[in-house]
């Protein structure tokens, strides 16, 4: 039977498991989140990517690579940072923005590129995990299979994110990421260093997406969303403040935002790419991502 989503239990589901497809996409289907243990993805290239970033991070080597305000590549500090959609304090992150024909630090090693690479296949086997839970009457609404639409898409993201430690001195009412949904098709993130990640529940409660380091959390976008009609929602999403020993550490995190090719149909109203435009006028240039 169909639950309530305030019913709905978020739980890992083992990639291995011969259920996992129905399992993966009924969490999908109920809070717009999933999550994956015993997945292909290393730990240790996590661990690695992990460990050289947060190196680079607290180098000035991160300033060779400023953003390109045209091109959205390269390093953004918390001084050009997000604010999400709806809120008036920046996000309390600084970020490094990867895209297939980007900028990318020859300060580190190609374990970033590698981790994409491998990820962006998985991504397109979960896509078709989706696609063959969905309903036919929802499938026939895919303007092509799923995976099609983000193959050798130059839009793809992979955003290499740190929240420094906090000092105290932050601005009233700043988090580490305010409250927003992602506007892709979906999003790999490979748990991370620290617990934080909340989506809201459809009782209106946020609930803590479980973080275990290895496990492989994804999430509905709105390009998604859009594409099925409704049938899957993007859930709005956060990064709550730390407490204690954890408010003194850097938090790390990989999303790999994957986006559809701008000429992918994503509905009779919007391709891919007058969807992404039509949001980033809406926040203004200021292009909450994920």
């Amino acid at each position: 039977m169909h639950q309530s989503p305030e019913a709905f239990q978020l739980a890992a589901v083992s990639y291995r498991s011969p259920d996992a497809p129905a399992r993966f996409v009924e969490a999908l289907r109920e809070t717009g989140f999933g999550v994956l243990v015993d997945h292909p993805i290393p730990v240790d290239l996590v661990e690695d990517v992990y460990a050289e970033w947060l190196a680079f991070f607290d180098s000035p080597a991160k300033h060779r690579y400023p953003r390109d305000p045209e091109r959205q590549d390269g390093y953004f500090s918390h001084a050009v940072s997000e604010t999400a959609k709806g809120h008036s304090k920046r996000d309390l992150k600084e970020y490094f923005h990867i895209f297939p024909w980007g900028r990318y630090p020859g300060e580190v090693s190609g374990a970033a590129r590698r981790y994409r690479d491998l990820a962006a296949v998985v991504a397109g086997e979960l896509l078709g995990w989706i696609e063959d839970q969905t309903p036919a009457d929802v499938r026939a609404r895919f303007s092509m299979p799923l995976g099609a639409m983000i193959a050798d898409s130059p839009s793809s993201l992979l955003r290499v994110l740190r929240y420094p430690p906090l000092t105290g001195g932050e601005e009233h009412g700043a988090v580490r990421a305010a409250a927003h949904e992602d506007i892709n098709l979906i999003t790999l993130l490979p748990a991370s260093n620290q617990s934080g990640l909340q989506l809201l529940a459809g009782d209106g409660n946020w609930m803590d997406v479980p973080c275990d380091f290895g496990a492989l959390v994804v999430n509905v976008g709105d390009m998604l969303q859009e594409a099925s009609g409704g049938y899957f929602r993007s859930t709005t999403h956060r990064v709550v403040n730390p407490s204690g020993e954890a408010a003194r550490m850097s938090r790390i995190s990989l999303p790999l935002f994957l986006q559809p090719r701008p000429e992918v149909v994503l509905s009779e109203r919007y391709t891919a790419g007058s969807y992404l435009a039509e949001r980033l006028r809406e926040l203004s240039g200021r292009g909450k991502e994920g």
